[in-house]
């Protein structure tokens, strides 16, 4: 994860101790439980962020081609599950 580094942190008195509270639920200290969020924070960022430049690069008429296609067919051999 990298050389940790320290960061001082001002939080209000009620938000701290409703961390304070959640990290001691989940049997954590508060530092665990903020580095926690704030890794969830980043990747839900990064994440939100990846499917804005997936979508850039897809194509909506080869999409609603594909979803267009008549149904009704069982699957091809290669497609079954084995077992």
């Amino acid at each position: 994860m990298g050389t940790p580094s320290n960061y001082a942190l001002r939080l209000p008195t009620s938000l701290k101790q409703g961390a304070e509270q959640l990290a001691r639920e989940d049997g954590t200290t508060l530092n665990q439980f903020i580095v926690s969020a704030v890794a969830e924070k980043v990747s839900a960022m990064k994440t939100a962020q990846y499917f804005v430049e997936r979508s850039g690069r897809g194509d909506l008429q080869a999409a609603l081609a594909l979803l267009g296609r008549p149904g009704g067919q069982p699957p091809a051999e290669d497609d079954r599950l084995p077992g």
